[in-house]
C-alpha cells in the first residue's frame, strides 16, 4: 500500500493539513494541491463515488466532512475502501480530541493532529484514543 500524500482542504481550496510521503518539490506540491481541489470540490456526493483517477498510477480517495475534504493519494492497486475507512477513523480520532472537529482545530492544533498519523498509517488505535486525548488536552 503506497500512500503519496494526505491533504485536508476546505471548500475554497485552502489546504489546512498536508502530509507528504513521497518526495515532491515545493512547486509540485502547490500544483498537486490545486489539481486535487479541482478534482474533488465540484463532485456531487450523492451521485459520484469517493474515488477519482489521478496521475499515472494513482487515484484520490476522499471524503467530505462538513466543509472539509480529507483526501489521500494512493496507488491504483490499493483498496479504496480501506482508505475510506482510514479517513473515517482519522476523523473519529480528531472528534475525540476536539469534540466535533472543525477547520480551526486543524489550523491551530496541527501539532496534535500530526501525532495521529505516523508514516502514512494511523498511529493510534481505538483503545488508545482516550489516553492520547488526556495527554494532549493539557498541551
Amino acid at each position: 500500500m503506497v500512500l503519496s500524500f494526505i491533504l485536508v482542504q476546505n471548500r475554497q481550496g485552502k489546504t489546512r493539513l498536508a502530509k507528504w510521503y513521497a518526495p515532491y518539490s515545493d512547486e509540485e506540491k502547490v500544483k498537486l494541491k490545486g489539481e486535487v481541489h479541482r478534482l474533488v470540490a465540484p463532485r456531487d456526493q450523492k451521485y459520484q463515488s469517493n474515488f477519482v483517477e489521478f496521475k499515472r498510477s494513482t487515484k484520490i480517495v476522499y471524503r467530505r466532512y462538513a466543509g472539509l475534504f480529507f483526501c489521500a493519494c494512493v496507488d491504483t492497486t490499493d483498496n479504496e475502501l480501506a482508505y475510506l475507512e482510514a479517513i473515517h477513523f482519522f476523523v473519529e480520532v480528531l472528534d475525540q480530541f476536539f469534540g466535533n472537529v472543525c477547520e480551526l482545530d486543524l489550523v491551530f492544533n496541527f501539532y496534535k493532529v500530526r501525532e495521529v498519523m505516523l508514516g502514512g498509517l494511523a498511529g493510534v488505535d481505538g483503545a488508545r484514543v482516550v489516553d492520547l486525548y488526556q495527554n494532549c488536552k493539557d498541551i
